[in-house]
């Protein structure tokens, strides 16, 4: 299950996503997941996955990894799923014991399940597609105005940087240190709440304890190299927009009036065929 985490990892590959400048695809990204909050109705839905499926065919990253991604939320999905259905008043479909499930619930359950499925996987595109160094100097980039007000963009940069690069580091440790535990006997399924709680003791500890240790090698390295921030410090490979990186922001702005059209013009359109037929 762990391994199945891909937020975070950067999967090599020669594609025209990989290419793109890391402002591109940043952009993109937040410009996506809030069109899954702003597009209404199943047609918005519906360009979302058209666009999300083109982008995932020219990054050349197989599906397959992408969904893996997918498994660690599976909880948290059901969770929304189940809450969603039983809790959401509106006209009553199925009763179940003292539960109903309503209409209303049930249309709200599948779009948010939907739109959770969405944010992890292109978020995952990001990640899986431009490497730490480069997220670093987009964001660095993207936030460069906010030094006329005295904000640190490059420490935060380069602080986000590290947190996103070591997700997978502490996720193959932890499933290091499970597997070293579970060969000791340690048991993490059996017993009720409060004894699965406690087995977790075992599993944190030296988690922690490796975590603290490779941030203190990571600061060491970094004064042993001198490293400074902030505007004298140069880039090895400074950023500047291609003519693939303005058909890209073109291409968002096509899906974003898409999306939005589709949402609000397609029942409209379905519902008028509907009376004349």
């Amino acid at each position: 299950m762990l391994r199945d985490i891909t937020l975070g990892q950067y999967y090599q590959a020669d594609s025209v996503i990989h290419k793109l400048d890391p402002r591109v695809k940043l952009g993109t990204t937040i410009i996506f997941i809030i069109s899954l909050f702003v597009f209404q109705g199943a047609w918005g839905y519906a360009v979302a996955a058209l666009f999300l499926a083109l982008v995932i065919k020219l990054s050349k990253v197989p599906f397959q990894f992408m969904v893996k991604g997918m498994k660690a939320i599976v909880f948290l999905l059901l969770i929304t799923v189940i809450f969603n259905l039983f809790l959401t008043p509106g006209e009553p479909l199925v009763t179940v014991w003292k539960l109903t499930i309503t209409k209303e619930g049930l249309r709200m359950a599948v779009f948010l399940s939907i739109r959770l499925g969405f944010l992890i996987i292109g978020s995952s595109v990001m990640t899986l597609t431009t490497t730490p160094n480069q997220l670093t100097d987009g964001l660095e980039k993207m936030l460069k105005p906010l030094n006329k007000i005295k904000v640190p963009v490059h420490e935060i940069a380069m602080m986000m940087s590290i947190a996103l690069r070591f997700i997978p580091i502490l996720m193959e440790e932890t499933d290091k240190i499970m597997k070293a535990q579970l060969a000791r006997c340690a048991d993490f399924e059996s017993g009720n709440l409060i004894k699965k709680a406690k087995s977790l003791v075992p599993l944190l500890v030296p988690l922690f304890i490796s975590a603290f240790r490779r941030a203190n090698d990571l600061a060491m390295a970094m004064e042993a190299r001198c490293y400074r921030g902030g505007d004298n410090r140069t880039k090895m490979k400074p950023l500047h927009y291609e003519k693939r990186d303005y058909i890209a922001y073109a291409i968002v702005a096509c899906y974003v009036i898409l999306g939005i059209a589709a949402g609000k013009l397609m029942p409209l359109l379905v519902s008028g065929i509907i009376q004349l037929v």
